[in-house]
């Protein structure tokens, strides 16, 4: 039984796969910290009135959190872009090694 579950773990590359899963965690932490550290308070000083995260549209009585819903898609576009440029450095390097 122990031989049939290694022989998964080699077969379907487990151990790979979680390790890529592992330093995709690590390197959304640091984009994420790149995007609120960073890019964020430059971001904030050319808004103005500050701090535009807390821009809230109110109709009745429901609130919609428009400056937190265009932080949270300009985060993700910013993410995005910086994965894209990790990406295309990957796959030139690998185009250089072959």
């Amino acid at each position: 039984m122990f031989a049939d579950f290694r022989s998964f773990l080699q077969k379907n590359n487990v151990v790979a796969l979680a390790v890529g899963f592992i330093m995709g965690a690590a390197v959304g932490k640091l984009v994420a910290a790149f995007v609120n550290d960073l890019v964020m308070p430059i971001v904030g000083m050319m808004a103005p009135g500050g701090d535009w995260r807390q821009l809230v549209f109110e109709v009745g009585g429901s609130k919609f959190l428009i400056g937190d819903f265009l932080g949270n898609a300009l985060d993700f576009v910013v993410i995005a872009f910086v994965v894209y440029l990790m990406a295309k450095a990957f796959n030139q390097d690998a185009a250089l090694k072959a």
